[in-house]
């Protein structure tokens, strides 16, 4: 099979933040078309989890998100902040600040590429087990965040029924459901 990687040839920031880093590429593929601006946006990972509680429930939250303008149901998750050493570690903190739950098992599920065409970052996710709520939320400065505990059964009625829309943990939602079908919990 022939390369079909591109070559940077430069690369130009255009804005940087906390949360948003954009570029623009100049790059030249395999057959040596070049190809001026490319843009391309920058972020740290990202970590989601399907939280199953000790007693067989799932740790939803529902929070408003302004890209869509619209309140909606999630499973815990956020953005891996420079500190943490590993995507568990930033795992494990986000289901204590998002919901207060600690869990006694995190399993890794893999990791997809949110939209590789134009970011340059992963999601991690996992099926957190043996959940317990061990502190109040520790959610930041922008947050809120109500916690909605659920059977699995109702969850996956809402994904049949295409109303869970953020597609990063539908995917996540769809791997745990194959891995707890296979554990059997």
């Amino acid at each position: 099979m022939a390369s079909l990687e591109w070559k940077t040839l430069s690369s130009e920031y255009i804005y940087k933040s906390n949360w948003l880093t954009a570029r623009k590429d100049t790059c030249e593929t395999p057959s040596g078309k070049i190809v001026d601006a490319y843009y391309v946006l920058e972020y740290n990972d990202w970590v989601n989890c399907v939280a199953v509680t000790a007693d067989g429930r799932i740790v939803m939250v529902r929070q408003f998100r302004q890209g869509i303008g619209k309140t909606v149901l999630e499973i815990p998750g956020g953005t891996m902040d420079d500190t943490d050493p590993n995507p568990e570690f930033a795992m494990r903190r986000e289901l204590l600040e998002e919901t207060g739950y600690d869990f006694e098992k995190l399993i890794p599920l893999g990791a997809v590429a949110p939209n590789p065409a134009s970011s340059n970052n992963l999601t991690h996710m996992f099926l957190a087990t043996g959940g317990r709520k061990v502190q109040e939320q520790d959610l930041d400065e922008n947050e809120e965040i109500e916690v909605v505990l659920m059977d699995l059964e109702d969850v996956e009625t809402l994904l049949k029924e295409n109303k869970i829309l953020q597609s990063l943990h539908v995917t996540c939602l769809f791997y745990a459901l194959l891995k707890l079908k296979e554990l059997k919990l």
